[in-house]
This record gives structure tokens, sequence and C-alpha cells, in this order.
């Protein structure tokens, strides 16, 4: 999701999405979208389909939507996506939503010109992006590393990456950007990878 750290649970269970649900309606989130988003701006391109996976209230997604994209936001919290629909009325901006549990259903097939993930971490999901990403389409996204535990208790340790382990979870994905250090008192792995052309979709 795209607030950092507080997407950490010991487990994965079915009730993931009332845990959620709750998280989202005690507490504050941010509605600014990530630095490493907008320090990318520049390789985005023209407006097309966007894919937030994990997206929480929208904070990604809106920031695209706001500048013509067609964004569809995914998380496991129909709270979060109800507060993300919301803002969008607010901001008079389209924004689709889907509502799925990411350990258990597929990522929506696209083919997406961009798309986003934040703190959100499954392995083999990374892998999978060249499958629904159109040729020359973008994955970039911003997860913890081990290094996080240094000053943070969350994410756990099996929510983290190793230092250095990003790039060879990106399957067939040409990595453009990649950096790990500390950024607002969190040590992420940031990226941004592309398709090649040669990756068949579908």
């Amino acid at each position: 999701m795209t607030e950092p750290a507080d997407r950490d649970r010991p487990d994965r269970e079915p009730s993931d999405r009332e845990y959620w649900n709750r998280r989202y309606s005690e507490g504050s989130w941010p509605d600014v979208p990530s630095p490493w988003l907008e320090q990318n701006a520049d390789l985005l391109g023209e407006p097309g389909c966007a894919l937030d996976v994990a997206g929480g209230t929208g904070r990604n997604a809106l920031w695209l939507a706001q500048r013509g994209w067609d964004v569809t936001i995914i998380d496991v919290s129909d709270v979060a996506l109800a507060m993300a629909k919301a803002r969008a009325e607010t901001l008079d901006v389209p924004l689709r939503t889907h509502l799925a549990d990411l350990s258990v259903e597929a990522v929506p097939e696209g083919p997406w010109d961009l798309i986003l993930i934040f703190h959100y971490l499954d392995k083999i999901l990374l892998s999978d992006f060249a499958a629904v990403l159109k040729p020359t389409g973008l994955l970039i996204g911003v997860l913890a590393t081990v290094t996080n535990l240094e000053r943070n208790e969350r994410p756990s340790r099996r929510h983290l990456i190793g230092n250095g382990e990003l790039p060879g979870l990106l399957g067939s994905l040409e990595l453009l950007r990649y950096e790990e250090g500390w950024q607002d008192d969190h040590h992420d792995a940031r990226f941004v990878a592309r398709r090649e052309d040669a990756v068949h979709v579908g």
C-alpha cells in the first residue's frame, strides 16, 4: 500500500480486509504523492492506463489522475478505496477502484502502460508484472529493505527485501533507475523498470 511500514502484519489471513478497514477508519493517511513518483515524472510519457497496486487511499493514483491518466487502484480495503473515490470526486477526476486481496487474487490483466507498487511486498508478483505491462510499459515502486529495522520495528523481516535484492526480483524487466538509502527515516529500495519489447503479453 502507499502508506509506508503500516502495511505490516505477522501473517496473511482472510481477516486482512477487516484489519485494514479498521486501520483506515481510525488512522490519518497522507494525501500527497510519493516523492519517488514525482522525481520520475520525466519518464512517464503521455498519459495512458495505470494500475496502482495496493494503493490504499490513493495518494499516488490521484496524482496520476490529475495529470490525465486513466487509473485503476486495487486494494484489500473497501474503506480505503471509498476514501480514494471520495477524494477523486472532490478533485473532480475519474478513478476506477478494484477490491481484491492480492495474496489470493490475481492482478488485473491490463495491459498497463504504468504500474505502481509502493510499500507492498510480494516477490512472485514482482516477477509477474512483465506479463501485464504493455511494450515499454513502466513499473515504479518503493519497497523497504532489511536495513530499515535499524530505526523502525515495522515492517517485520518477512515483509522486507534484502539489500541489493530488488534487481533480481524483476524478472525480464529492464531496470532504468535504482537507488537504496534512507529517505524520511525509512530505508527503501526505489526503482523504475521497463518492459522490454520482446516480452509477450497474453
